[in-house]
């Protein structure tokens, strides 16, 4: 039975167990220790430190091989499509590392800043594989952006036309772009994650669609690839996706009267499991239905079924990573619908900013022993001064948990360290990678003279030239306690 504090977790039963389909794939006890991708957390935590987020790189790739082979079977031309592009969306965890694996994997990468297309390109992705994503592309990211000669931009707004359009005419090139429509499908989601309904930032209104796409095609500096949607994140089953893709193919049917319109990209959000309570639909079912949806809309309009892009994130590293922390402070609180014990731990909002943000829910487990303890609900507070500093929510452990235990969250490889901050001045933590039995650095643990070398009252330096444009190339400093960890 539900307990009142917690009414979305299910009955407690062994608080030592992992999830399936919640841990990475690779997770198991050991002599009561917790191992991700063969190696014991706690060893980890000896040689790094506390806290730190580690994905299992196997997993990742494994997860990126087998969304994209599942499309491509769903749109390949035997199964009636035209081919299918896979975008890993890298706003969900962008580093040098991980933008080699996607590439190594046959997926494109999608970046939505300045900042993400450097990371991309310095880690040697061409350029003609990535996409530009925003809302409110600056003048100096679009000139990045053709400079560098990426594949596309998706528009965003009417006004980006015009300046794409200027920058690719100055760079003496075409540039080929998409157009952000906002399809009017809600999606199942958080609000602030669902991003096509009417009352939001991004997208284009389909009733504006046409103008905008008539002035494209005056633009000789740029091309139309395509139209783009994106309907929100964390969505479960296929439906929302299938009927996003209805509508868009009847714009497209549309669009596409004047002049050639070969693509279609609708966008990504598929869902994971953060608790035993979640249950997405698995990514090849997926696949196939927005498959059928997408033919049988193209067949009833008369017209070819265009080449499909995709964008998934979360989807791809999600599972394949946990956060490790150190249990610092216990603390009971008796309540009038029952009692709950405070688990405070050595990072918090600053690493995981979700819980935060949208009440998002974790699973946690202690990773350095297993214990017979009952079961007692815990909440798990960050160390930071906001009482909304949650870790999770609400979750079984051992009631025996104590001071100096080891906890790791699992499902935190997506946008924990994307969306991580020094509030209260605190050092991000690293980002460590797994593979065959090995760990390894892909970010730094951010110092304390990291997080204070911009402050001129403590740092002085002399007057500097004019920052360079985002996603230019700058000298890396070589002193780790000049600048911020490097990707």
């Amino acid at each position: 039975m539900p307990h009142p504090l917690a009414p979305h977790l299910t009955d407690a039963g062994d608080p030592n167990a992992l999830a399936e389909g919640v841990w990475p794939a690779s997770a198991e006890r050991v002599d009561g220790a917790l191992r991700v991708g063969g190696v014991d957390l706690a060893r980890v935590a000896e040689q790094h430190g506390t806290p730190f987020l580690l994905v299992d790189e196997t997993e990742v790739r494994a997860r990126a091989r087998r969304i994209r082979e599942a499309f491509e079977a769903a749109f390949s031309p035997e199964a009636g499509g035209a081919g299918v592009d896979v975008y890993y969306a890298g706003k969900a965890l962008l580093t040098g590392d991980v933008a080699r694996w996607m590439q190594g994997e046959g997926l494109r990468i999608d970046v939505c800043t300045g900042g993400e297309l450097a990371i991309a390109l310095r880690a040697g992705v061409e350029p003609a594989l990535i996409g530009s994503h925003g809302n409110n592309k600056s003048l100096a990211e679009i000139e990045a952006g053709v400079t560098a000669g990426i594949g596309t931009f998706v528009i965003d707004s009417a006004i980006e036309v015009e300046r794409i359009a200027a920058a690719a005419e100055r760079a003496g090139r075409v540039q080929r772009v998409r157009l952000r429509i906002s399809v009017g499908v809600h999606a199942s989601t958080h609000e602030f994650l669902a991003t096509s309904h009417e009352d939001q930032k991004f997208g284009i209104p389909i009733d504006e669609a046409p103008a905008i796409v008539a002035r494209i095609r005056e633009l000789p500096s740029v091309e139309l690839a395509g139209l783009h949607t994106h309907i929100g994140s964390q969505i479960f089953d296929h439906s929302g996706f299938a009927e996003s893709a209805r509508r868009m193919l009847a714009l497209h049917a549309e669009l596409g009267e004047g002049a050639p319109l070969p693509e279609l990209n609708l966008g990504g959000g598929f869902g994971i499991a953060y608790t035993a309570a979640d249950s997405p639909e698995p990514i090849e079912a997926i696949a196939s239905r927005l498959a059928d949806a997408v033919r049988t809309a193209a067949s009833e309009l008369g017209i070819p079924v265009p080449r499909i892009a995709i964008e998934p994130g979360r989807w791809i590293v999600g599972p394949a990573g946990v956060t490790v922390y150190s249990i610092g402070t216990i603390k009971p609180v008796r309540l009038a619908d029952g009692a709950r014990t405070y688990v405070a731990v050595d990072g918090g909002m600053s690493d995981n900013a979700r819980p935060a943000l949208y009440d998002a829910q974790y699973s946690a487990r202690l990773a350095n022993r297993v214990s017979d303890a009952e079961p007692t609900l815990v909440r798990v507070a960050g160390h930071h001064c906001e009482s909304g500093d949650i870790v999770v929510d609400a979750e079984w452990l051992p009631a025996d948990v104590e001071p100096g235990d080891l906890l790791a969250v699992a499902a935190t490889g997506a946008y924990c360290h994307s969306l991580a901050s020094n509030y209260n001045a605190t050092p991000r933590p690293p980002v460590l990678a797994v593979a065959d039995g090995a760990v390894r650095v892909l970010v730094r643990r951010e110092s304390i003279d990291d997080v204070l070398s911009r402050d001129e009252g403590l740092y002085p330096s002399a007057p500097l030239a004019a920052s360079p444009p985002a996603g230019s190339e700058a000298p890396r400093p070589d002193d780790d306690t000049t600048g911020a960890a490097s990707a």
